[in-house]
């Protein structure tokens, strides 16, 4: 009977979890044998990181124009100033500092935005 018990609740939990896949998404295909069935669809999901992956992007850019639309020293500075802040200052002067990538991406946007 133990054995009855514990199947059953495997069945029931893979059903719970299809169901939770189809709620977010699913394919209806056709078979060769000619029956409709209905998949989860494998592309919903993951949008913590896509939403990680925008916002990456997003600052990446910001900080782009801007450093081209001030210029180095000029950005150099306000970064400085924000150093020599509140501890909430210095965060943002840490994520606003000039790295390689963005460096490369306002050098690229400088010929276009002339």
């Amino acid at each position: 009977m133990e054995d009855t018990l514990q199947s059953f609740d495997n069945r029931q939990k893979a059903v719970r979890r299809k169901h939770t896949r189809m709620a977010k998404g699913y394919v209806t295909k056709l078979r060769k044998d000619g029956v409709f069935v209905q998949t989860p669809d494998s592309k919903s999901g993951n949008y913590a990181l896509r939403l990680l992956v925008i916002a990456l992007v997003a600052l990446f850019a910001f900080k782009s124009f801007v450093l081209y639309w001030l210029g180095t020293e000029v950005y150099q500075g306000h970064v400085d100033a924000l150093a020599a802040g509140t501890t909430s200052e210095k965060i943002g002067a840490f994520l606003m500092q000039i790295d390689p990538i963005t460096a490369k991406i306002a050098e690229v946007l400088s010929p276009f935005a002339g």
